[in-house]
């Protein structure tokens, strides 16, 4: 995941630059400590202006930017933590008042009926970025996140009690949700019991399940999380994949235990979860070249389930027999007719486009399109989908008309993501000697299920389609 920052603050009463060098001249610890201390409050030693020595607090009239100059600072500080596990520690100076306001785990500490005097505390399963993140809101109410500590941060927060830090965790994970991470965040997401981002992370890893289970993220789930997962009726999956994956989480754990990655081995750490794919579900050819020979089965299992496929009285199985039900796409149609003409719509490799924008989280499957409007045709078929012009998914296939005024899927290799409130383009680039049928009375907005698209015209249409009329009188969609 690449860094990135996500920040929320109340209002600056000055410069952050202003801020930043006020604080590094507030202290210098480098100094002997009675110097320390004159400089912590902005006294120079060659400066006789006596008003000006001792105006620090002054120049920052708010009780914002005096908490957030004492950040991190030695003056006055009156506890000390050390942070992080053995030899990565990071001794980070606190005031006890500022973070018993802000935190109830942290009151109770300090001054509660049980509080001890300690000078030091250690705290070796916070990272140090974490924490420091995490005081930084108790002294300033800025959060500053990265997609590498983010996690550790929300740990941190729910360790210690600060609602608002770990709501800011959560709205940055979600914001950075992707198939790639999705199945790591599920697990993060179900030790922190955040039922929201769990619930986002499950509607990512269904409609995108092979993206998802073939991410390094999927190798390094938590075997519980790897059942749950497993179980998942809706997952949009062929069930070898699912086995592929499984395998490939089975040598990543092999690894983590310092066991050799052998058949053998994947059986043992999958243990039960290897009785949740539901091998018979393939097609007989796909069990005969993977799990058949992948030597995780035993013989006998291997012999039953090929009895399975093949006898009229089918033997009993350890392993669940049933398809997914997976996800059943969607289609938002935005033409009210269709219509054809003797000169129109024709095809010459130009293209038919539509932008349009969504009021919720999507994944995008594929077009329907229109077919021959005089009878049996195929067509060969580009399809595109850009965003602010970078090409986010294309495929190139052909379809078969029946010469029907019906529509006719196109897929996508994989559903992909689309956020909301952005205008996304579709494209399709047909080629074929046919005319076809073209859609009529086309709406700017409809409303599909619990979303609403939106539609506009594109410049990258140069083949007469537009929001009233056209080609592509179909998207299809997962959510």
């Amino acid at each position: 995941m690449a860094a990135e920052l996500f920040s929320t603050s109340l209002p600056h009463g000055e410069d952050e630059e202003e801020e930043e060098d006020t604080k590094k001249n507030f202290v210098q610890l480098s100094e002997p400590e009675e110097s320390a201390k004159r400089n912590a409050i902005g006294i120079d030693d060659d400066d006789d202006d006596d008003d000006e020595r001792l105006s620090w607090q002054g120049a920052h009239p708010t009780l914002r930017e005096r908490n957030a100059l004492m950040f991190n600072n030695e003056h006055m500080a009156d506890i000390h933590f050390i942070v992080g596990p053995p030899g990565e520690t990071q001794t980070v100076p606190a005031h006890k008042y500022v973070l018993a306001v802000g935190s109830s785990v942290f009151g109770a500490m300090f001054y509660g009926d049980l509080a001890e005097g300690q000078s030091e505390i250690h705290i070796p399963d916070v990272e140090p970025a974490a924490f420091l993140t995490l005081l930084k809101y108790m002294y300033s109410d800025e959060v500053e996140l990265d997609a590498d500590t983010v996690l550790a941060t929300l740990y941190a927060a729910k360790k210690y009690i600060v609602p608002a830090v770990a709501k800011a965790c959560v709205g940055f994970l979600e914001t950075s949700l992707e198939a790639k991470n999705a199945c790591v965040l599920l697990s993060q997401s179900r030790l922190f019991e955040e039922a929201e981002l769990t619930q986002r992370c499950w509607e990512v890893i269904d409609a995108q399940a092979e993206l998802a289970l073939r991410s390094e993220g999927f190798c390094e789930i938590d075997q519980p999380t790897l059942e749950i997962v497993l179980q998942r009726e809706t997952l949009n999956i062929r069930e070898a994949a699912v086995f592929q994956a499984a395998l490939s989480w089975a040598a990543a754990e092999c690894r983590r235990q310092g066991l050799a990655v052998t058949p053998w081995n994947q059986r043992t750490v999958l243990g039960k979860a290897l009785y949740l794919l539901r091998v018979p579900s393939m097609s007989l050819q796909e069990f005969a070249d993977g799990p058949a020979q992948s030597e995780v089965l035993t013989l006998a299992e291997t012999h039953n389930i090929f009895l399975w496929y093949t006898a009229t009285n089918k033997p009993q199985l350890d392993f669940p027999v049933g398809k997914r039900v997976g996800l059943a796409p969607q289609r938002c149609h935005r033409f009210q007719a269709s219509a054809y003409r003797s000169n129109q719509w024709r095809y010459r490799g130009r293209c038919d486009s539509i932008q349009f924008a969504v009021d919720r989280r999507i994944f995008m499957a594929g077009l329907g399109l229109y077919g021959s409007s005089g009878g049996k045709a195929e067509y060969s078929v580009r399809i595109e989908l850009k965003r602010q012009g970078t090409l986010l998914a294309q495929n190139l296939t052909k379809f078969l008309s029946d010469g029907s005024s019906s529509t006719f899927p196109v897929w996508f290799e994989h559903p992909v993501q689309v956020e909301q409130d952005t205008f996304y383009t579709v494209s399709a680039v047909l080629d074929g000697n046919e005319l076809s049928y073209f859609g009529q009375e086309g709406m700017t907005e409809v409303q599909c299920g619990k979303v609403t698209f939106q539609f506009q015209c594109s410049s990258d249409s140069t083949n007469g389609t537009g929001v009233q009329g056209g080609q592509i009188p179909e998207l299809i969609f997962y959510c």
